[in-house]
């Protein structure tokens, strides 16, 4: 299943909170995210149906190989756009804020090659 850019921007979150707290739960991710917990509550649910996520017997939400291996790779590509506008000159919250809308949409060759291109290999 494709998914579109709120489901990777969810998986981004799940991951970066796991990281952080060493665990994630629903409120977390609306807290993080600034969305209500009925949106969280839908997301998760799409998530889980599509086999992203799954629920620890705590009920924390844990990430499946699948649901890992898309938020590392867009967590990926927001630290190095980040990092590539900020040398570039852009400021440090508008270098981030416009990474993570270019991350979901640039391709595979061009991050390829911008990561090249910033000796991230």
């Amino acid at each position: 299943m494709e998914l579109h850019e709120s489901g990777e921007m969810y998986l981004e979150t799940i991951l970066i909170l796991k990281n952080r707290f060493g665990y994630v739960r629903s409120i977390d991710i609306a807290n993080e995210m600034k969305v209500s917990k009925p949106s969280v509550s839908r997301a998760v649910a799409l998530l889980k149906g599509s086999g992203y996520i799954t629920f620890d017997p705590n009920g924390m939400i844990l990430l499946t190989d699948s649901g890992s291996d898309v938020a590392e790779k867009i967590y990926e590509r927001h630290k190095l756009l980040t990092k590539f506008l900020i040398s570039i000159g852009v400021k440090d919250e508008t270098a981030s804020h416009d990474a993570c809308k270019i991350e979901h949409v640039i391709s595979d060759e061009t991050f390829a090659c911008l990561k090249r291109a910033m000796h991230e290999e």
